[in-house]
């Protein structure tokens, strides 16, 4: 019988997700080509892929397991009500032009649970993942915005704000303050990555707070949020979605 076709590119990207899921640590680079038996080189290369496609996630020096990854263990009636959002980022994408986020507030984490993008609008590098990003993204301040005041205040308690660009707000009060001022809108100005603008809307339901973004180059960020409309329009819609 004939040996099946096997993608070694695969096989090797899929021993990293492994090899970090066996771990209860951040596993560096260098030791995770080792434990797989790889080229440095060829290991960055993967896990720079893994990391963009949210498989995997940067965490200090090392990595972690990504949203996607914990995503498969959701339960498959939030899997479905992704799926449903899914169509009103896309039109959102193709409307503001640009690429557009899903975040939900799960098991006391802010995470990005999809991204509608494309060749002509591209996502962020999710070059820090958001468990360490909160602070510095709209998506991030939109949700802490939809909180109630008792689990805003537990999140902070076990997050740090770390200083990403020389615009990350990195002080709780200003933070406070920001979120507090209310508005329909959170924006993040080049605090999560320079040259990068974001704006999102958020939204609130029984059990569930998340919110929707589009994120773009820092000079188009006031056409943007002239455009706060279609932004609050799919929370409302994803909303419905998600509950119903």
């Amino acid at each position: 019988m004939a040996q099946p076709t096997l993608i070694n590119s695969v096989r090797r990207a899929l021993n990293l997700v492994d090899a970090v899921g066996a771990s209860d640590r951040p596993v560096p680079a260098k030791v995770l080509a080792r434990i797989t038996d790889q080229h440095l080189s060829t290991t960055y290369h993967l896990l720079r892929t893994l990391v963009h496609e949210r498989y995997l996630r940067r965490e200090g020096d090392g990595y972690v397991l990504g949203d996607r990854i914990m995503a498969l263990g959701q339960p498959t009636s939030r899997n479905l009500a992704i799926a449903k959002v899914r169509p009103l980022l896309q039109a959102l994408r193709d409307e503001l032009r640009a690429a557009a986020y899903l975040s939900l507030y799960v098991d006391g984490e802010i995470r990005v649970v999809d991204i509608a993008d494309g060749p002509d609008t591209p996502r962020v590098d999710l070059w820090v993942g958001f468990h360490d990003a909160g602070h510095a993204c709209a998506l991030g301040k939109a949700v802490l915005g939809g909180l109630g005041e008792d689990e805003r205040a537990d999140y902070l308690s076990r997050h740090d704000l770390p200083d990403l660009t020389r615009h990350t707000i990195t002080d709780r009060a200003s933070l406070l303050r920001e979120i507090g001022a209310g508005g329909p809108l959170a924006v993040d100005r080049q605090e999560y990555s320079v040259g990068t603008a974001c704006v999102a809307a958020a939204f609130a339901a029984p059990e569930v707070v998340g919110a929707v973004a589009v994120s773009v180059p820092a000079h188009r960020l006031a056409q943007v949020i002239g455009r706060g409309d279609a932004l609050a329009r799919t929370a409302r819609l994803a909303s419905l979605a998600i509950t119903g």
